[in-house]
């Protein structure tokens, strides 16, 4: 196997080498475009994610890849948002269970939501709500700005390539260089 590789690369010319490279980045060039294109889409920075644990069983299992959307419709309780929080660099996947809107309590019950509104979550699997262990200290209820997106499809499992690769980073090496050299080394 290694032969045969090793004379493909001894039969590149610059020209074939070059080519090889430029189609490499056109790929990666391509990977960027549809993701930004995505996040134009449905107006959220990350329009895909990973679910890493069973916190949202039996809703969503660990491996299912969630597509999200951020619109300005009121967030309602029931909806499964994503949210971020200062310090935490891993966005959490839960659902909204508690509305709280510290100025006007009408507003609620009409539909409306304004920048007053507090929400809280939790996972479905979990026993308590999000205050005890996820939010940060002396966070007490989200608002607005920490919902990076709500959950609008789901592919199941799929995710789980990215979590074996995040678990074992080898296997991530493995199959980047694995793919590097099938671009270099395909001749069509």
């Amino acid at each position: 196997m290694f032969s045969s590789l090793s004379e493909q690369f001894k039969g590149f010319n610059a020209r074939e080498f070059l080519s090889q490279i430029v189609s490499l980045a056109f790929v990666l060039c391509s990977a960027l475009i549809i993701w930004k294109s995505l996040s134009i889409y449905t107006n959220c920075q990350s329009p895909i994610v990973v679910v890493l644990t069973g916190s949202m069983e039996p809703a969503f299992y660990r491996g299912d890849i969630l597509f999200l959307s951020l619109s300005s419709d009121p967030v309602h309780i029931g909806d499964i948002v994503v949210y971020k929080l200062e310090g935490k660099e891993i966005p959490i996947v839960h659902r909204v269970i508690r509305l709280h809107n510290t100025h006007n309590q009408t507003n609620l019950f009409e539909g409306k939501e304004d920048e007053n509104v507090k929400i809280l979550t939790k996972g479905d699997h979990n026993p308590h709500d999000d205050r005890y262990g996820i939010y940060n200290p002396g966070l007490q209820w989200l608002n607005r700005g920490h919902i990076v997106g709500r959950v609008k499809s789901i592919l199941p499992y799929v995710g789980m390539v990215t979590i074996i690769m995040n678990d074992y980073p080898s296997v991530k090496y493995v199959v980047v260089g694995v793919l590097i050299l099938l671009v270099l080394t395909n001749k069509e």
